[in-house]
């Protein structure tokens, strides 16, 4: 029988990329006439990609792509900020990076006018004082008022942009992936966007984004690869210092998946003849010097450096040796004149400090003194080849070599193995955080789980419409297997025999460029979705003007805490308090931001408490709705003039006044308010 051939180990190496400077573009005539050609930003949390919404060939791809990052010592001129592609290696600058995120809403502003500023500049806007294009801006899902407004501040009084559009970028690529496909608006599915630092959860109906429910998952990219540095540190703490972060993004990139069954695949990678043949090896750069891997000449040039530096070691140590003898031979001889000259008690005295008994012992001493400073004088003055020899013959047997330089035998393990990093189980397990944040102690629900909550509230035939379309995009998507993983975790959530399709973009990273150039192109600059400077000054930075890809405006309702036992009113005369009705659009009901949103079930269980009208006499209560009218009396029980409403005594238990017929036991009613979207 034929020995079975070992496989063949994957050993990989890291590119580590280094960015180069953006080069200044100029404006081409085609962006100029015959109107302003809108500039296309989007402007992501991890990338940051800008071009022109052309049709012109050279012009129908983002010129500028760069990381969503500036860096700038503390006390260094504005002028001295490094950005995106300027930044050639992001390690040594790791603790100076900025960036104007929060997660995926954008709140440092200082930051994003650099970043606008490296935008205008390198696409060659050289009009002074102002930016006279129209701008396409992406932003977050639900992106909350203030971001907004600061936004608009920013565009029409710093740069002062004519017109300005928003738009959510998962939207912009899903749109543009199902006008590729001839699907065109308005569609209805449920869009899977997981970016880089938080991934969501986007339902959209008839083309129109429902922004009550959806839902963020605060988990993304960066969380994926921090969990995948923290593993390999822990594996390989003799490098920790080289597997950073920029290293974890690109094996992510180049070598992890999406395990289709997660349990099932781990188990698979206890056999070893599968880890040694899907195991890859990453190896990291190491000094060659120290492997001993040099040619002929190189070693034979080695050699005769150590045998000169042998030499002279040897060489050196005879003169301190001769030396030494010397000044020995020369007190002995200062001794014998004492004795010569007839000096016998301090003669006797310094043979005592020499440690000798007689005249005699002195002589033999020096006899032998001065034999050994003569051969040393003769060997330094009269050094042959045959000391040569010697010396070669010890630097070939390696004593020599060994005792002056024990860094120059040959090493006991393989160098290039040692800084080898064996990736295995580590390539499926980083991306299952997407799907089990528990793995990186994330108290929250993954994606699957996240997307089943958001189907539970809608009714059993808007669920199978949204199903039909469930579609993919933003860079983590890019995982080897993620499509098949979203399909099996749907075919066990999903009734028997439902229908249901899932697809993932074209070009996950890039396509909500091309779907936001693609919404340019198709609607004119002042049509429906474009804000202009004359509505920023009208109706404030607040404003959005919606379209098919852009946030939509939802009813929220701000909770107000009760009041506390020290803030209640003292008993008093009944005051009558009348505010009017307050305007509310009925959308789904869900708590963003510490908001609560209105929902249509809220709508329906108030509308059948004003037809119902009971009245509860049990002591459940709620806050006073600004919608009614609600009078207090001196004393606890109800007021004779206002027989339907509780008075507010001077009793121990809060205020409290009827709404809407009866009383329950949810949650204090909200003032309502209309805003445009809310933080998630």
């Amino acid at each position: 029988m034929t020995a079975k051939a070992a496989p063949t180990c994957k050993i990989f190496s890291f590119n580590d990329f280094r960015s180069t400077p953006d080069q200044i573009f100029e404006i081409d005539p085609a962006c100029l006439q015959p109107n302003a050609v809108p500039i296309i930003i989007d402007n992501g949390s991890f990338q940051t990609r800008a071009g022109w919404a052309c049709t012109a060939d050279q012009l129908s791809a983002p010129l500028l792509q760069f990381k969503t990052v500036a860096a700038r010592s503390r006390g260094a001129a504005r002028s001295e900020t490094q950005i995106g592609n300027d930044i050639s290696n992001l390690e040594p600058l790791r603790w100076l990076l900025k960036s104007q995120f929060d997660r995926n809403v954008v709140v440092n502003f200082e930051i994003q006018e650099l970043m606008f500023d490296y935008i205008f500049l390198h696409l060659g806007i050289g009009t002074e004082g102002s930016v006279d294009h129209p701008l396409v801006l992406t932003e977050a899902p639900c992106n909350p008022l203030h971001c907004r407004q600061m936004m608009s501040e920013l565009l029409f009084e710093c740069y002062r942009v004519p017109h300005v559009s928003y738009g959510v970028d998962a939207l912009y690529s899903f749109c543009h992936n199902n006008r590729k496909q001839g699907m065109e608006p308005p569609q209805t599915g449920l869009v899977i966007s997981s970016g880089y630092h938080c991934s969501h959860i986007l339902p959209v109906i008839n083309g129109r984004l429902d922004g009550g429910h959806c839902k963020r998952v605060n988990v993304g990219g960066s969380q994926v690869a921090s969990y995948l540095q923290r593993l390999l540190q822990l594996k390989y703490p003799g490098h920790q210092a080289a597997v950073t972060l920029s290293r974890m993004e690109e094996l992510l990139q180049g070598h992890s998946y999406t395990a289709e069954h997660y349990h099932e695949e781990l188990e698979k990678w206890r056999s070893g003849e599968f880890y040694e043949q899907e195991v890859h090896r990453l190896q990291l750069p190491f000094s060659s010097k120290l492997l001993g891997s040099l040619s002929a000449e190189e070693r034979q040039e080695k050699r005769a450096q150590q045998l000169r530096r042998l030499q002279e070691v040897n060489a050196r140590r005879r003169e301190e040796r001769l030396q030494q003898d010397q000044e020995r031979l020369d007190t002995l001889l200062s001794v014998q004149e004492l004795w010569e000259d007839g000096h016998l008690e301090l003669f006797h005295r310094r043979l005592v400090e020499l440690n000798m008994d007689s005249a005699e012992e002195l002589q033999s001493y020096i006899s032998k003194l001065s034999l050994a400073v003569e051969q040393g004088r003769q060997h330094i003055l009269h050094s042959d080849t045959a000391d040569s020899k010697t010396e070669m013959s010890e630097l070939e047997d390696g004593d020599g070599v060994a005792e002056m330089e024990p860094e120059l035998s040959e090493p006991v393990f393989n160098m290039a193995e040692y800084h080898q990093l064996l990736v295995g189980t580590e390539r499926l397990r980083a991306p299952e955080v997407l799907f089990q944040p528990a793995l990186i102690g994330e108290q929250q629900t993954g994606l699957m789980e996240t997307l089943q909550f958001v189907l539970d509230r809608y009714t059993p035939e808007q669920q199978a419409a949204l199903v039909r379309c469930v579609f993919l995009t933003g860079g983590n998507v890019q995982f080897p297997g993620m499509k098949e993983r979203v399909e099996r975790e749907l075919l066990a959530m999903r009734p028997f025999q439902s229908h249901f399709q899932v697809s993932i973009a074209s070009r996950p990273a890039l396509d909500a460029w091309f779907g936001a150039r693609d919404w340019a192109l198709q609607t004119g600059v002042g049509g429906p979705g474009w804000v202009s400077r004359q509505d920023y000054e009208e109706k404030g930075g607040q404003y959005l003007s919606e379209h098919w890809a852009s946030n939509a405006a939802v009813s929220l309702r701000v909770s107000k805490p009760a009041p506390r036992a020290s803030e209640v009113p003292p008993a008093g005369p009944a005051v009558a308090v009348a505010t009017a009705p307050v305007a509310t659009a009925p959308v789904a009901t869900d708590q963003v931001g510490g908001l609560w949103v209105r929902g249509q079930e809220d709508e329906e269980e108030e509308e059948g408490q004003r037809e119902s009208g009971q009245e509860d006499s049990q002591s459940e209560f709620e806050a006073p709705d600004p919608r009614v009218t609600v009078t207090t009396g001196p004393s606890g029980g109800r007021d004779p003039q206002q027989p339907g409403l509780r008075s507010n005594g001077c009793s121990s238990t809060p205020p409290h006044a009827r709404v809407s017929g009866t009383f329950r036991e949810t949650p204090p009613p909200h003032p309502e308010v209309n805003l445009w979207s809310g933080g998630d």
